[in-house]
């Protein structure tokens, strides 16, 4: 055998396993599911919510709105960020505002479904507007707050989703009169920058 068909021969398998891989990389990139490449994976959105929190302390729903911001490092794994202030429903003027960030995962795959749930834990502050206190006027407190939760979003439109249900459980675990635990129900709108 000559060099040259040595050469060819030896080359040859080398040269079918590129070209099978050329082919098996345009495969999978037609199979794209089209929420993957509407989505991508690194992702930021921002989004608004109304919310009710029912407060332990008083045992009353105090009515509020919200902000949070959602980054997608992955698909499934992300961090959210988030601002609630609970101010309409007052009684005596009780409120409590929180502001939060921690992980989230979400459980669906790209192009499974237009529903998209998810589990989080956020941690950080809140503050607590009490009533009545020293003569008559109100007091507040700082504390930190820790929120497991979980939600589930709707894809709407190909930027937009509608935040469905957000629920947290907040435990404020050095809360003045004891640790206390506020359920927080919200739902809003979604919009995906990027």
């Amino acid at each position: 055998m000559s060099e040259v068909s040595t050469m060819i021969v030896r080359r040859f398998p080398l040269g079918i396993l590129i070209a099978v891989c050329l082919l098996a990389a345009a495969l999978s990139a037609q199979a794209q599911s089209p929420q993957s490449a509407q989505y991508g994976d690194q992702t930021l959105a921002v989004g608004g919510v109304f919310n009710a929190t029912h407060l332990q302390y008083g045992e009353h729903w105090v009515l509020g709105a919200g902000a949070f911001v959602d980054a997608n490092l992955t698909w499934h794994y992300g961090i959210e960020g988030e601002a609630a202030w609970g101010r309409w429903h007052e009684q005596s003027g009780t409120h409590a505002d929180t502001y939060l960030i921690g992980p989230r995962y979400r459980f669906a795959s790209p192009g499974s479904s237009r529903f998209s749930p998810y589990a989080k834990f956020l941690i950080g502050g809140g503050e607590f507007n009490f009533p009545f206190y020293n003569g008559g006027s109100t007091a507040t407190g700082s504390y930190f707050v820790m929120a497991p939760g979980a939600g589930i979003d709707y894809r709407w439109k190909p930027r937009f989703d509608i935040r469905l249900c957000d629920v947290e459980d907040q435990i404020w675990p050095q809360f003045t009169f004891g640790s206390v635990s506020n359920v927080s129900i919200s739902a809003g709108l979604r919009y995906r920058i990027f």
